[in-house]
């Protein structure tokens, strides 16, 4: 198993480093696919609860926000969201034969934002050089490497660490599996990560910085970890699709990554990128 998951990671790191430098569409659609995978496997989730989500709707509405983000359209997503919050609601109230009504429209929206909203900041920060003044567009791809190196190698080490020398488990009620040893190992491994990173791809961040930011980036990408962990236990499953042959689903291997996007995104825009 371990050497599966190896070689698969392997195996798609080139391509997803090809096309975040690339950026533009190509990137806003790699976003898209991993989205639209991650949302309809939670909705498939949910399914086999009491839940009847409206799966087709928070789809196409969850894909949507990357693409407002992307070409600029922040006005119109303050209408998006009234109108998806107040036509769910809308038709929820027509639905017959159905019970439930508070979760099918709780889990509809959950997958909007949990998936949408988090992970159209994946195209925020790629995109983050339109927005200022006299930056690079290739910059944004420095600032998506940012995101991946942090969470890549926070995962390898926890995951690595905790095999071999994992004993005091972290948070047993939600993944008997995580244990101390492991996250601990996750944060050495973020941290020389991107120290190692500043010198040839991060000189924009001070040491210090740096340092700072994988600290908080192993805390919320754990915590995203767990998060999905949660949603998996309360569903009965052990991973949220089998589409990954060693990580499980889309949203296996991108949960930490949905937790990481918006706190690198919001620290680089008003901490580490102002005046």
């Amino acid at each position: 198993m371990a050497l599966k998951r190896t070689i698969i990671a392997i195996l798609f790191i080139p391509p997803i480093v090809l096309i975040a430098g690339k950026g533009e569409v190509y990137f806003l659609i790699m976003v898209e696919a991993v989205i639209a995978g991650g949302v309809w496997e939670f909705y498939r989730m949910t399914e086999r609860s009491v839940a009847n989500p409206y799966k087709l709707i928070g789809t196409a509405v969850a894909l949507l926000f990357p693409v407002l983000f992307y070409y600029r359209l922040h006005d119109y997503i303050y209408l998006l969201l009234t109108s998806v919050i107040l036509g769910i609601l809308v038709m929820e109230l027509c639905r017959r034969g159905r019970k439930f009504y508070v979760y099918n429209v709780s889990v509809t929206l959950l997958g909007i934002f949990y998936l949408g909203w988090l992970g159209s900041h994946l195209v925020m920060i790629r995109e983050i050089p339109a927005g200022i003044a006299g930056m690079e567009y290739r910059d944004g791809f420095n600032f998506i490497t940012l995101l991946f190196i942090l969470t890549w190698c926070y995962d390898t080490g926890a995951y690595s660490v905790g095999s071999i020398a994992g004993r005091h488990r972290l948070f047993p009620r939600i993944s008997p599996g995580k244990t101390l040893e492991g996250s601990v190992g996750g944060m050495v491994f973020a941290l020389a990560g991107v120290l190692i990173g500043r010198v040839y791809i991060f000189p924009f961040l001070e040491w210090w910085e740096a340092a700072g930011l994988a600290l908080l980036v192993s805390v919320t990408g754990q915590t995203g970890d767990l998060v999905e962990s949660m949603i998996k236990r309360d569903m009965n499953r052990k991973d949220s699709a089998s589409v990954i042959p060693g990580h499980g689903g889309v949203l296996d291997r991108f949960d930490s990554i949905l937790f990481n996007a918006p706190v690198v995104y919001y620290i680089l825009v008003f901490f580490l990128l102002g005046d």
